[in-house]
């Protein structure tokens, strides 16, 4: 289980592979790279940022994304 809470804060950050998703209190910065190969280490890579994505987009569901703009 991955310890991050997407725009709790202004420093949390989490690094999968060459990716690097930063917190800040009004959006999550997400950049780098992240190689999934089809094995066992690609299939934890893709659950880990799955997870990571799915805190985001729970997050903006239950009323974090009130002051969302859409581009």
């Amino acid at each position: 289980m991955i310890d991050f809470a997407p725009f709790r804060n202004e420093s949390d950050a989490v690094t999968l592979g060459d990716l690097k998703i930063e917190n800040r209190e009004d959006h999550v910065a997400i950049y780098g790279r992240l190689a999934i190969p089809r094995d066992r280490a690609g299939l934890e890579a893709a659950k880990a940022l799955k997870e990571v994505v799915d805190r985001i987009v729970k997050e903006l569901e239950n009323g974090g994304g009130a002051s969302v703009r859409v581009a």
